[in-house]
């Protein structure tokens, strides 16, 4: 039997994020993100309920990293490019900063480096490979963010997704992205 290759993705329990931007903080130090730009974003939706019982619901997102990416496709050098792991990335020396990738994304989830170069999560791939999770999930002080193997059936990820109802943003633009939600 053929092994199963690694297919990296996150689960995001949507009523567990409790908007404190930990995540936002930690993949800034962990990536050395400029100041004014991030990787990945806290989206708000509401506010939810009918008066007196009001509340907010926030949507933790990150680049996609979709199986299908809009992005790879566009790039004129080649920079943007998947690993077999379906971690999508960027070639930083190979980028042109044409922003064709950017406009390409319907995640808005790529920003352009004061270095001149686009930027955007990268699942914290150098924790990755050195066997530790994305710095976001290590520090999500609600336990909102979920990373794993979705190949991988008895992986955390795998199994929430077996378990519960879920969503991915976005769906009909036919990315295939791996990041799904847990309302």
């Amino acid at each position: 039997m053929a092994e199963n290759k690694r297919r990296w993705g996150f689960v995001i329990e949507v009523k567990r994020c409790i908007d404190c931007k930990a995540c936002m903080v930690a993949c800034k130090v962990e990536n050395a993100v400029p100041h004014d730009k991030h990787r990945n974003w806290i989206g708000r939706i509401g506010p939810t309920g009918t008066f007196p019982t009001l509340g907010m619901k926030f949507e933790p997102g990150n680049c996609m990293h979709c199986d299908n990416p809009p992005c790879e496709r566009v790039c004129p050098t080649g920079a943007t490019y998947r690993r077999e792991d379906g971690i999508v990335l960027v070639e930083y020396d190979k980028c042109i900063g044409c922003r064709y990738c950017m406009q390409a994304c319907p995640y808005d989830a790529r920003f352009v480096h004061t270095e001149g170069y686009i930027d955007k999560c990268t699942f914290c791939v150098h924790r990755l490979d050195a066997g530790q999770p994305p710095a976001c999930v290590e520090t999500c002080v609600g336990g909102s963010r979920h990373f794993g193997d979705l190949n991988d059936p008895t992986s955390e990820v795998s199994k929430l997704l077996a378990t519960r109802d879920h969503y991915v943003v976005y769906e009909e633009a036919g990315t295939g992205p791996k990041i799904f939600y847990i309302s």
